[in-house]
Formats: structure tokens, C-alpha cells, sequence
């Protein structure tokens, strides 16, 4: 969408009620951010009212004897910590200023293979400007949404999500990558993961990506258009729909990453001063994303309210030695970060997921609502995380993910099986999704193996477990390699990577 596309009515709603910042130096057409930080009582009322129509899971029935001080003891005595070095450990007495190795599971690593694309031939790059940036191919913006052939063939069975994260393949089709089969056949990227049984299609997404300390920031690897914003994420969800497949939304709640190491409030909210006026800024911008994707008939499947969140939520500001990835911030104010080391963060996270949840479902009733963490490594992590957020703070989420790589010592999915039963028995409510997976051992190595599809293979045996997605299967990383091969400017399918993909016809 343009500059001048739709407002949405929760938009219109809170420039009337709120007042337009007119001194605003915002480029976006509309506000998000609760302008006086005092919450007029009509707005409460109605939005009140809306959130009254959310029915409340009752509290989950929990059994967590103490084990070694504040950290709660998983369920299971068959499944054990394993120390780890590298480890996110939460505790939920300290104050967290928490570092992660695992950030680098959601971004590319910092070196400059990490380039959107990758080091090729000078006669077989995409052609560049003088000021070395990559030019566009005329009409093969990624804003454009032309028909989809993908959209023909049968409908696809969607009792089980077998997804994919692709947010950055919109990168390479603004430079006019082509994708191709195992077999040489050139197909869109669609066409080509569902011949290969994947049914769902999953989207980072960031409030101000362009702006400064932001994902497509001046000077950054990604600066050529605002990659992941709004106007992105509708063009790519109209071509999803298109395609017959179902989608998963990800919003990351900042400019950039979000993940354990970093939780870096949106540059639109770094003003707002109260916690229940930053509440109002996650509810806005929520409805007015949901919204407007609900226009186009693009509407979600789930939508993950925050990415990675184990610290928390909306924690972090950047300084000057923040870099292109996010890292390198200081703490907000106890008043408004959602820093689950503290009391008062948990009490502001639950409360901003309870603002997301409730702004999807004034949208649609039917869109499932994610919460997602990593670190399953750490079974003690994940009991004391969901039952702060899901026993204490009463969050009404309908679907717990979790990312799970090998590589970053969560172990193969044998290993994951104890907890996720156990989580299926602790919380009959909810259901399960493995939001975030690749299989490779260490930095870019798989032994293909069939450890991939595994994962696939063993959570749909699962009762409620009703997905796993593959993460940016055009990406290789610390978190293993990719499920493709660069070949020249276009990107042709790994063959044995896609033959643990086979479908049975």
C-alpha cells in the first residue's frame, strides 16, 4: 500500500479521540502512540468493551515443586539441564540485562557473508549503481502483487501447518532472483515449497523498519526499500493468499530483531511514559496492521505477538553504539519496559500481550494468537516463563511457540519430545507450534540426516501440537544451511535437502 492507502477505522478512532501530534516528524500517514500518556475514559470504555468479548481460559492447573531457589523444576525427571556455557538461564529474581548467544538464530551473522546477497562473480551479480547499491529490475518490486499460478491446484490439507519462514525472499525478488526445482524447472517460490508438501507461510514484521537504529536504516545491509513494514507485509500476504496457503504473522513489536538479546522499543513509543499509554500504542498499532491486512482479504491464520520474548517485551532503547542488528541498547524505564527480571516487567508484559492478543481478536475471532520463546534447552526456563505469563499474569493466548535449534544446543528432536508432551498435559488450553527450526548441527553444517522433517514428523504426532515452521530456508547461518543453493543472481533448490521433503503422492 502507498502512502495514501487505507485507514483503518481503530486509526481514525484514536486520531479523534487522541488528537493528531502534529508536531510529529513521523513519515507514516497515521499515529500509533497515545499522545498525552492519559488514557481518555471513553476510549478505555469501548476498548474495554471489545476486550470483554474475549472469552479468558481459566488459569492453568500448574505442578512445579521448587527445585535449587526461585527457578521452577520441569515436570519430567526423565529430562535434565545440561550446563551450558552459552545458555540464556532465566531467573526470575534477578534483574535481567540478558545476553544471548542465541540472538543469531533470528539474523544473520555480522560478517559480510551475510549480505542479502551472497558474494558472486562480477558477471553474474544483479547489476549495481554507482553508489553500489542494487537497482531493482523495472515493475519486479516486491510491492507489486501480480496473479498467482500457484493459487491453482488442489486445496491443501491445513490440519497441520508445515511451514516456512520466507521474510526475505522479497529481498532477493526485488533484484529479480528467479527460484528453481530439484529438477531445473523455474517456479515461484510458492509453487516450488508446496510441490514439496509445505502448506504455510510465515512473516517477520517491524513497526518503523526505515527509521534510525531500524532493520532497513540508512547504511544498513537491508537500506535499499523499507523491507518488513507495513505496506511489505500486505503486498507478500496478498501473494500468500494467492497461493492457497496459510499464514503466520511475526511481529517482532520494534524497528528491528527482537530476540533474547534484545527487545528494543519501536522509535514511534520511546516518548510514551506510563505503561498503560504504551499498552494503547501495542493495541493501535496491532489493530491498524490486522486491520488493513483484513481489508485485502490477506487476513492471518495466527498472528505471534512478539518474537523470542523470554526476557520480556518492549525492554530496550538504543544508544550510540547501537548497530545495524540491534545490538547494543540500554534498559527503558522501570515505569514502561516489560523486562520479565522484575516484578514490574512482568506485570507490563503481561499486560502488552494481553493489548496484542485483544487487538487480533477485535479483527477476527479466528485468528489464533502466539505467544514464542526459545531456549526449550532449559526445561526450567520454559516452566517458569509460561507459568508467569499463562498462571500469574493470565495471558489469554491460544498458541505457544518455541523456536528449536540443534545448533544452538537444543539437541536433535528426540530430545525435545518430554517436554512437549509434558506441556501438552500442564496446559490443556493451549495449543503448540515449533515457530522456529532448522536442524543444522553447527554454523552451516547438516549431516542430512533427516533430522529437518523430523521435527515435522515428530510434533504433528503430538496432540495439539499443529505446526513447525522451517526458518528462512533461503538463509545459511550459524543456525545451519539453507534448504537452497545460490546459483549466479537466482537460487536453486538443495537436492538432498528437499528430498527429506519428498511428498507421497
Amino acid at each position: 500500500m502507498g502512502k495514501f492507502g487505507l485507514v483503518s477505522f481503530a486509526t481514525l478512532f484514536a486520531l479523534v479521540v487522541n488528537g493528531c501530534d502534529n508536531g510529529s516528524n513521523n513519515a507514516a500517514e497515521y499515529d500509533y502512540e497515545v499522545i498525552d500518556n492519559e488514557r481518555d475514559s471513553s476510549v478505555v470504555t469501548v476498548r474495554d468493551t471489545i476486550y470483554d468479548t474475549i472469552q479468558m481460559p481459566p488459569p492453568e492447573v500448574l505442578v512445579y515443586p521448587p527445585q535449587g531457589g526461585d527457578t521452577l523444576a520441569y515436570l519430567s525427571s526423565s529430562t535434565a539441564d545440561t550446563p551450558e556455557s552459552s545458555a540464556l538461564e532465566v531467573n526470575p529474581g534477578a534483574s535481567s540485562g540478558m545476553e544471548s548467544s542465541h540472538s543469531s538464530a533470528v539474523e544473520p551473522p555480522k560478517s559480510s557473508s551475510s549480505r542479502i546477497v551472497p558474494d558472486m562473480s562480477s558477471d553474474s551479480r544483479p547489476p549495481r549503481s554507482s553508489s553500489s547499491k542494487m537497482e531493482p529490475l523495472p515493475e519486479s518490486s516486491s510491492r507489486m502483487v501480480p496473479p498467482s499460478s500457484s493459487s491453482k491446484g488442489p486445496a491443501l490439507d491445513f490440519s497441520f501447518y508445515n511451514g516456512a519462514d520466507i521474510s526475505t525472499v522479497q529481498e532477493y525478488e526485488r533484484w529479480g532472483a528467479k527460484f528453481y526445482d530439484v529438477d531445473g524447472s523455474e517456479k515461484d517460490i510458492f509453487t516450488l515449497l508446496k510441490d514439496h508438501g509445505f502448506n504455510a507461510i510465515r512473516l517477520k514484521t517491524f513497526v518503523s523498519p526505515k527509521a534510525q537504529y531500524g532493520y532497513a536504516a540508512s547504511g544498513c545491509d537491508h537500506d535499499a526499500e523499507s523491507y518488513a513494514d507495513k505496506d511489505h507485509i500486505i503486498a507478500y500476504a496478498q501473494k500468500i493468499k494467492a497461493a492457497g496457503m496459510a499464514f503466520l504473522l511475526d511481529i517482532h513489536y520494534s524497528d528491528n530483531w527482537a530476540d533474547p538479546g534484545k527487545q528494543i522499543i519501536p522509535s514511534r513509543w520511546r516518548n510514551v511514559k506510563s505503561s498503560d499509554a504504551m499498552a494503547d500504542s501495542v493495541y493501535n498499532y496491532t489493530y491498524d496492521l490486522l486491520n488493513s491486512l483484513k481489508q485485502v482479504n490477506a487476513t492471518p491464520e495466527m498472528v505471534q505477538v512478539g518474537n523470542e520474548t523470554t526476557p520480556g517485551i518492549l525492554i530496550h532503547v538504543p544508544n550510540s553504539k547501537t548497530d545495524c542488528w540491534g545490538n547494543g541498547v540500554d534498559k527503558a524505564s522501570t515505569a514502561i519496559n516489560g523486562d520479565m527480571g522484575t516484578s514490574a516487567g512482568k506485570a507490563n508484559a503481561g499486560k502488552y500481550f494481553k493489548a496484542g492478543i485483544r487487538a487480533v481478536k477485535a479483527v477476527s475471532q479466528n485468528i489464533k494468537t502466539v505467544l514464542h520463546i526459545e531456549s526449550i534447552r532449559k526445561t526450567s526456563t520454559v516452566d517458569w516463563w509460561m507459568n508467569e505469563i499463562f498462571k500469574n499474569q493470565k495471558v489469554p493466548a491460544d498458541v505457544m511457540g518455541f523456536s528449536a535449534y540443534t545448533a544452538y544446543g537444543d539437541d536433535k528432536p528426540d530430545k525435545w519430545n518430554s517436554l512437549f508432551r509434558n506441556l501438552i498435559s500442564t496446559y490443556p488450553n493451549l495449543e503448540f507450534i515449533v515457530a522456529e527450526y532448522n536442524g543444522g548441527e553447527s554454523d552451516n553444517t547438516y549431516s542430512y540426516d533427516g533430522s529437518r522433517k523430523k521435527a515435522v514428523d515428530m510434533v504433528r504426532g503430538l496432540d495439539r501440537w499443529i505446526g513447525a515452521f522451517f526458518w528462512e530456508p533461503t538463509l545459511s547461518g550459524a543456525w545451519g544451511p539453507a534448504l537452497f543453493d545460490w546459483d549466479g543472481p537466482n537460487m536453486k533448490a538443495n537436492k538432498k535437502a528437499f528430498d527429506e521433503y519428498k511428498v507421497e503422492f
